[in-house]
């Protein structure tokens, strides 16, 4: 593939694609900026036009993660303009299908692979306005006296985490997958949610995610 085709950043994100793709097929251990660049088919030195090192590379996938789920967060929003407690239950669904579309890239960007996440600002941005559109959900549902009276920082930090902790038992591994048959994932996740409302979200009085 010829990088003189590529403009306006687009060698950039393909790069960055090629690199989700090795995690998905190789984990961390199999990334590396040759093997990026030998996918994207471009010359072993095009990444560092990008990419001073393996790290800056992983930075960049992470903050494409964070972007993905920020973006779907806006987008929830807007479409459940008028319901914050929908919101909520889309915004969960969301991360759930997310985590289990592409475990890897779910998994990197939650990690700990990126070793100084003060040296790379896009990503430190756009984890903090993930957490800004959560908040203004958790903040909206407070409102409507869906959920418990809290700090909503601590409350929206707190759901996330039950949120994050669930997925993460869902992507780990088919013996898990196994341990965790005592209901539909879907009505699981709503019961995790369940534990921070004022009232009962189970699946007979929510219409469950299609």
């Amino acid at each position: 593939m010829d990088t003189k085709k590529y403009h306006h950043g687009d060698l950039k994100n393909t790069l960055i694609q090629a690199g989700i793709e090795i995690l998905a097929e190789e984990g961390v251990g199999g990334l590396s900026l040759r093997k990026v660049a030998q996918k994207a088919g471009v010359s072993h030195n095009a990444p560092y036009f990008h990419f001073t090192d393996k790290q800056a590379l992983i930075a960049a996938i992470s903050t494409e993660g964070y972007r993905s789920l920020y973006e779907q967060l806006v987008l929830i929003q807007e479409t459940f303009r008028e319901d914050p407690r929908r919101q909520l239950v889309e915004a969960a669904f969301m991360y759930l299908r997310f985590a289990q579309s592409q475990p890897a890239h779910f998994k990197v960007t939650f990690s700990n692979a990126v070793e100084r996440e003060d040296a790379y600002p896009a990503l430190v941005e756009m984890a903090d306005n993930l957490i800004a559109e959560l908040i203004k959900i958790v903040g909206a549902c407070q409102k409507a006296g869906i959920l418990h009276p809290a700090p909503v920082g601590a409350l929206a930090v707190s759901i996330w985490s039950a949120v994050h902790g669930f997925t993460s038992l869902f992507i780990d591994g088919q013996s898990m997958h196994e341990r965790l048959k005592v209901a539909p994932v879907d009505q699981l996740l709503i019961f995790t949610l369940n534990q921070f409302t004022v009232a009962d979200w189970s699946a007979e009085h929510f219409p469950l995610p299609e």
